[in-house]
């Protein structure tokens, strides 16, 4: 187990005998309790385990975020992604990021790297997927009015500029996040959770 994965503060402690048989268990989290940051229902299960049960029950969107200069807030998306039950996430243009802010979540995704925006677009093409861009640009239509496609790949540009030039021309559509404030833009990590969000709220609003 990782050491930014351990907390003796939250998690269970060992299972009570007789210990659960079914394979998805791990019989050292069940000896010596399950300290990570996952929900109640993984508790005990092999990393393994966990990793395919959520490849197998993702919802079939995905996000994206262009990395042009080492952007602080992937870590972000990629937890929030986690959180939604994104299908994987993408970065565009440098592969290194601080993984710091994932808070582990990565370990339970798909990571995909593009060199470009025309590269994300020709892959999300081939996976019959609508690429759509999250930025306040002018033409931009409110997400709460046009929310996002079911299939698609949610891309949001670096943080400070926005979207890059070539990914809004590889965009099928940009929809903005209304905002009402004197701020010209909100952070991109919290604009991912919201755009997510409204993507579950559209296409999956039961319980899970």
């Amino acid at each position: 187990m990782r050491r930014d994965e351990r907390d003796d503060d939250v998690g269970v402690g060992p299972h009570p005998e007789p210990w659960p048989t079914r394979d998805h268990y791990d019989p050292s989290l069940l000896r010596d309790g399950d300290r990570r940051n996952v929900a109640d229902r993984y508790r005990y299960w092999r990393h393994d385990a966990i990793v395919a049960d959520l490849a197998a029950t993702a919802n079939p969107f995905h996000v994206a975020i262009e990395n042009w200069r080492h952007d602080n807030n992937i870590g972000t998306v990629v937890r929030n992604a986690n959180a939604f039950g994104a299908a994987g996430v993408h970065i565009v243009g440098r592969r290194s990021w601080n993984r710091r802010g994932a808070m582990v979540t990565d370990r339970y995704l798909q990571i995909h790297y593009h060199e470009d925006a025309a590269a994300l677009a020709e892959w999300a093409a081939g996976q019959d997927l609508h690429l759509i861009g999250i930025d306040n640009l002018p033409g931009s239509v409110s997400i709460h009015e046009h929310p996002p496609p079911e299939r698609s790949v949610l891309l949001l540009g670096q943080e400070g500029p926005g979207l890059s030039a070539p990914a809004r021309k590889a965009v099928r559509a940009t929809l903005h996040i209304p905002q009402f404030g004197s701020t010209r833009s909100i952070n991109a990590g919290v604009a991912s959770g919201i755009a997510m969000a409204t993507w579950v709220r559209v296409h999956r609003p039961g319980p899970r």
